[in-house]
């Protein structure tokens, strides 16, 4: 006998079932089954199952649920042996099962990467080295229609398209994943006939009415947590409750949860023999609530709806009445004050340390110390149900965003809000505001860069000014190296200047950013293999000496000349040390620093590949360092700190800001560098321009 027919004899008085049902779902036998028969690749099963169903169909639950069986230590907790055996799958060692909540694509694939180990260093080959791995591997990817940092930016598809498809592809994957109806065919169609299976909750062949009814009767017993009521003490009463609660709910699970939060919550003014009473759908849930209650349902969703548009893990509770106040265009502190209660049943309350909350990438003080509140709604199918009750989802994400911008001290992102700092960006995606707000240096640095990035990307690529094509070349630097505020804000500094920008550039410098450099110019100059510092000798009205940059360039390039002892290779080019321009001048008389002054500089250099570490010589303290997407081809340092890099973009120059740490006397003094990143130390003396890294 199957666990729903063991439903159906509990709720009908009859004998003892054959089987339990599996404790947490209650029932899902048919599903269990064929997903059990997947697991142990029974013949006949498809390799790829995909589970599908309406918002609220219970899908998240009937795979936690089959984790559980297929959780070693896990199963040793369930009543195994009065299960049906045909639900329970052999125990094998745990699949690998990546959680795509609040994650990118990209994300949910470096995770599977790391899961298996895999020595893959660039997207496109994990799929291959899945392939090669010695045995086949099991991966479980649920929720996905939760994963994505910004709701608005259409991470499910891309995760379906981009990793779950040619997850699916890899024939030694055995694949199940939950994802929205409407992403389940496009990725079930992508394989032949036999290899994939979709399981589709809302039919009738899997929809489990019996099991929804044991879940509602259990809900409703005194004994498992209930309040005692005459329906929920009485048998009878309560089971005629439970079937008449499923039979009006239909498949929805979310709408019995809500129904039977509801009750439970406010048992006052319910009458169990009314039908009509209970909700057919959740927006039924929500208004039949707030009627029970003598309170507008109107009202209900007003302070709901905030919720409804919340992003990441949830809404800070102080800034539930903003918002609300700024969808509804009333006053809405007396309505939240008075109406928690009211809202209670579908709200789940979320603490989480303050430090949890903020940016971990970010050093600037906020979010330190203790814990905050969120609020978010129990069920994304409650969120769908009052936006789609909202006359105009835009116009209501423009007041959001409008508030959460007013709500910055003194419009200083430094002091905003974590939520609005890094989630503005999201309310302002949907509300079509986004462009204008990516002219923000600011927020752009104190802003998550993966959520900033994930929403910039949603926006069409011509629709961006110049200040947000930078920052959206930048943001992948700032993801790969988990760079805090400070750093963000230099190298966007930098990236500025190289893209012509350089009014933005000099906002950073007034903003309270204890930045590292200033970048004094960038030229986009193809092929510079090596760069070295030095002085040029100018007489007439400008006698002296002028700072100078002397760079290796491909012989032709305009404006250089032949080098010293290299006719017919590469030639060098001059240009100012301090601001930009290129310096007509013969390169013989390019002077570098003698030992002496390199020695008596404050700064020197260790570098990598891509990675460059500057370090004060007296203390030997680092006193800041960056990272590069495309590998250096030449770095130089001058006596007076300024660091010249070449890649093969261009040029930049950078005057080092930090102080010089005082010296340490416990520390021997070392004139020889070494380089503590496993780079080369050597100069450039190949090219007769010698880079200093002691």
């Amino acid at each position: 006998m199957s666990a729903s027919a063991g439903g159906n004899a509990a709720e009908s008085g009859a004998a003892r079932p054959a089987y339990e049902p599996h404790p947490f779902i209650g029932g899902r036998t048919a599903a269990l089954r064929a997903l059990a028969a997947w697991r142990m690749r029974w013949p006949g099963a498809p390799r790829v199952i995909v589970l599908t169903g309406s918002p609220g169909s219970g899908r998240s639950r009937l795979v936690r649920g089959f984790l559980m069986l297929c959780e070693p230590d896990f199963r040793k907790r369930l009543p195994l042996d009065d299960m049906d055996p045909a639900t329970v799958p052999p125990d094998l060692p745990a699949p690998a099962v990546p959680d795509p909540t609040l994650l990118t694509a990209a994300q949910v694939q470096w995770s599977i990467a790391e899961h298996f180990g895999l020595r893959a260093t660039r997207a496109r080959d994990i799929f291959p080295e899945l392939a090669a791995l010695e045995e086949p591997v099991t991966i479980v990817v649920p929720d996905v229609g939760l994963a994505g940092p910004v709701r608005a930016a259409g991470e499910p598809a891309r995760l379906v398209r981009d990793v779950l498809t040619p997850l699916a592809a890899v024939e030694t994957v055995q694949l199940l994943t939950s994802v929205p109806r409407e992403l389940a065919a496009e990725l079930a169609g992508t394989l032949p006939r036999g290899q994939v299976q979709i399981i589709d909750l809302d039919d009738p062949e899997w929809a489990d009415p019996e099991g929804l009814v044991w879940h509602a009767a259990n809900a409703l017993d005194p004994g498992l947590g209930a309040p005692e009521l005459p329906y929920t003490t009485d048998p009878d009463a309560r089971r005629a409750l439970a079937r008449a609660m499923a039979r009006r709910a239909g498949p929805s699970r979310l709408t019995v949860q809500l129904a039977l939060q509801s009750l439970l919550m406010v048992p006052e003014g319910f009458d169990p023999a009314d039908e009509e009473g209970l909700p057919a759908d959740v927006g039924e849930a929500l208004d039949l609530h707030a009627r029970r209650l003598g309170a507008d349902p109107g009202t209900l969703r007003l302070i709901l709806a905030p919720l409804a548009f919340a992003e990441g893990r949830g809404l800070p509770v102080e800034l539930l009445g903003t918002l609300s106040t700024a969808i509804a265009g009333r006053d809405m502190s007396q309505d939240i004050a008075d109406g928690m209660l009211l809202a209670a049943p579908f709200i789940e309350p979320v603490e989480v340390a303050a430090d949890e909350d903020a940016d971990e990438g970010s050093d600037d003080g906020t979010g330190t110390g203790g814990s905050r509140t969120l609020l978010r709604l129990m069920h994304p199918g409650i969120a769908e149900e009052i936006r789609a009750g909202l006359p105009d989802v835009r116009a209501a994400q423009t007041e959001i965003a409008m508030a959460l911008l007013e709500a910055v001290p003194e419009q200083n992102w430094a002091k905003a809000d974590p939520y609005i700092r890094d989630h503005l960006a999201a309310h302002t995606l949907e509300a079509g505001l986004l462009p204008r707000l990516l002219t923000d240096p600011g927020l752009m640095a104190h802003a998550d860069p993966v959520t900033l990035r994930a929403a910039v990307e949603a926006v069409p690529l011509e629709e961006l000014e110049a200040p947000a094509r930078t920052y959206l070349r930048t943001a992948p630097l700032f993801t790969r190296t988990q760079a805090p505020v400070q750093m963000r804000a230099a190298l966007l500094e930098t990236a500025f200047v190289e893209d012509g920008l350089g009014p933005y550039a000099e906002v950073l410098h007034t903003l309270g950013f204890d930045l590292p450099w200033r970048t004094l110019w960038s030229v986009p100059l193809a092929g510079v293999s090596a760069v070295t510092t030095g002085s040029l000798l100018q007489e007439g009205e400008e006698a002296g000496t002028r700072p100078v940059a002397a760079l290796l360039v491909p012989e032709g390039t305009p404006g250089s000349r032949p080098s010293p002892g290299e006719r017919g290779g590469p030639a060098l080019l001059v240009h100012d040390l301090l601001r930009p321009g290129y310096v007509d001048a013969d390169p013989e008389q390019v002077l570098r620093p003698s030992d002496e002054a390199r020695e008596a500089a404050p700064f020197g250099f260790s570098r990598g590949a891509d990675y460059l570490k500057v370090w004060a010589r007296k203390s030997r303290q680092a006193v800041t360092a960056l990272i590069s997407d495309t590998p250096f081809t030449g770095v130089d340092l001058s006596p007076d700190g300024v660091l010249v890099i070449a890649t093969e973009r261009g040029v930049t120059a950078r005057q080092i800001l930090a102080p010089v740490p005082a010296a340490d006397p416990t520390v021997p003094d070392r004139r020889t560098g070494t380089d503590d990143i496993g780079a080369s130390t050597h100069p450039d003396s190949a090219t007769g321009l010698e880079g200093d890294h002691s």
